[in-house]
């Protein structure tokens, strides 16, 4: 009798625990689910091909936004062509130069005067007109490799020189009094500083670089055209302009209002001479006018470029830090003058024979000038990509 009240009560004690651990194990269960569905919830969206918010189609196969690496504090660069770029033996080399020597920036064609865009593009509006050329097919990986090595990717990108866009579009070209298109000297197609769709695509081009990976977006011929027959060409003003160097100002602030939401920074390519002269050169371009639409600034000061007897020097080619010096130490105090900082100064440097024979003293001489003119960064151009490599430094300890 005691044997069987005994087991009857344990059975039934037995019943009762397996009763609550179930009922303990459910509401676990069930709170877990609560907590996952409630992150899930919280968790950014993702939308199907098929998806829309608001009427609007959402791909959940967006890009993400490419990483950037910030400016370096002092900027030591050098040009790449995008046929350099895509060429995996010639770039490697140059990106050992950077590692080896001071240099921290590579400066590499996005879209040189032909127009071509460098690289596969996403934009409706860019594939429609066909400017893209598969110069640099790794353009992204590329830029992934140079980030790894703390290198700054800095875009170039020719802006009114566009020899494609010219043939494409002639009604964004600069024409001829008869309807024609115009060309300079060397038989390049020029585009209206003046058309606000040219302005647009430069912004489009501009997107898919930054897209691609690059840290700064760099504009070059930022100007009128200066070298060809001028007296059979017709020159539009952009809307309410009087003059040439109003309606590129019109562009500068466009371009940087238009680009602002990238958040990374805006340089500018500028004729040597807007260093010394306050006029426009009659191309549009003055110094003053620029500094409030770009981070940095880079005058064009090679010293094969001035003219004979400039500053009383025969052959200014020949004495590259007197001429450097005083451009630089003229745009500094004009920086000065406008409120601005010296700092946005990054003057271009010589490294190609024209009007002399470039030594590595001779472009340590250029370094000095910039230095002495109370500046630290510059960049080195030679169009063939063939730098001397005695006129740069050994290598800091990268950060």
């Amino acid at each position: 009798m005691f044997l069987s009240r005994y087991f009857g009560k344990r059975i039934f004690e037995q019943k009762i625990f397996v009763k609550i651990t179930a009922a303990l194990f459910l509401f676990a269960f069930g709170a877990a689910v609560f907590i996952f569905l409630k992150q899930k919830s919280l968790a950014p969206v993702e939308y199907s091909s098929s998806s829309s918010v608001i009427g609007v189609s959402v791909s959940k196969n967006l890009p993400q936004k490419p990483p950037h690496i910030p400016t370096p504090k002092p900027v030591k660069g050098i040009y790449m062509t995008s046929w350099v770029a895509g060429t995996k033996d010639w770039r490697q080399k140059l990106v050992k130069l950077i590692e080896e020597t001071e240099l921290n920036s590579v400066v590499i064609d996005v879209k040189d005067y032909s127009g071509r865009i460098a690289f596969e593009v996403s934009d409706a509006r860019l594939k429609e007109i066909g400017a893209a050329e598969k110069r640099i097919p790794d353009v992204r990986e590329f830029i992934d490799l140079l980030h790894s090595k703390n290198i700054y990717a800095i875009a170039r990108i020719s802006v009114f020189q566009d020899a494609y866009l010219a043939k494409k579009r002639p009604d964004w070209a600069v024409l001829k009094k008869n309807g024609q298109i115009w060309r300079d000297y060397k038989g390049v197609a020029w585009l209206s500083p003046a058309s606000e769709e040219v302005w647009d695509y430069t912004i489009k081009v501009a997107k898919e670089a930054e897209a691609a990976g690059f840290d700064e977006l760099n504009f070059d011929y930022i100007r009128y055209p200066s070298d060809g027959d001028m007296k059979n060409i017709v020159l539009p003003f952009a809307g309410g302009a009087n003059n040439k160097a109003e309606s590129i100002k019109f562009f500068f602030a466009y371009l940087s209002e238009h680009l602002a939401d990238l958040g990374i920074p805006l340089s500018a390519d500028l004729f040597g001479f807007v260093t010394t002269h306050t006029d426009d050169l009659n191309i549009g371009q003055i110094l003053e006018n620029a500094i409030p639409y770009f981070d940095y600034i880079s005058p064009m000061v090679y010293p094969s470029h001035y003219p004979k007897g400039y500053n009383n020097y025969s052959n200014p080619a020949a004495h590259p830090y007197e001429i450097i010096y005083f451009a630089m130490a003229s745009s500094s105090q004009r920086m000065l003058a406008a409120g601005s900082t010296p700092s946005k100064l990054r003057p271009w440097l010589q490294d190609f024979d024209l009007g002399a024979a470039y030594t590595a003293e001779m472009i340590r001489e250029e370094k000095q000038a910039v230095y002495d003119a109370g500046l630290d960064s510059w960049l080195i151009w030679d169009p063939a990509n063939k730098y001397t490599t005695g006129a740069l430094d050994a290598a800091p300890e990268r950060e």
